[in-house]
């Protein structure tokens, strides 16, 4: 695993302490693994970054990088988004992403990004 994605739903979990995350993210740890934190997935989850001191930690990680939604990256989502006829610009940017570094998805909701691309790797929580 070279790296993983994280969508919202990965984000909220780790936020609740889901072990599975909090295990993922110590084997990332250990190997060195990037992890991708699209910066509207970013917004969608914090909301109170002092109460969400897991979050505030993941972000500061060496090895985590939050990608903005920059001019490029939104003309990807704006073609993906119309090619798969859907309207999310979170999911598409989480997808554009993880694509990019050829990463799986930490999600909580694969049936959205299955259907921006169905051969996305997901790690379902």
């Amino acid at each position: 695993m070279s790296g993983v994605t994280f969508d919202a739903g990965g984000l909220i979990a780790l936020d609740r302490d889901h072990r599975r995350v909090i295990a993922l993210l110590a084997r990332a740890d250990e190997i060195g693994a990037r992890i991708t934190i699209p910066a509207t997935a970013w917004a969608q989850a914090i909301r109170v970054p002092a109460k969400q001191a897991r979050l505030s930690r993941l972000v500061r990680q060496p090895t985590s990088r939050v990608v903005p939604l920059d001019a490029s990256d939104a003309t990807h989502v704006g073609v993906l988004l119309a090619a798969s006829r859907t309207t999310d610009i979170t999911d598409a940017h989480v997808v554009v992403c993880a694509r990019r570094h050829g990463e799986p998805i930490v999600t909580s909701d694969p049936d959205d990004l299955k259907l921006l691309d169905p051969s996305a790797v997901l790690i379902v929580l």
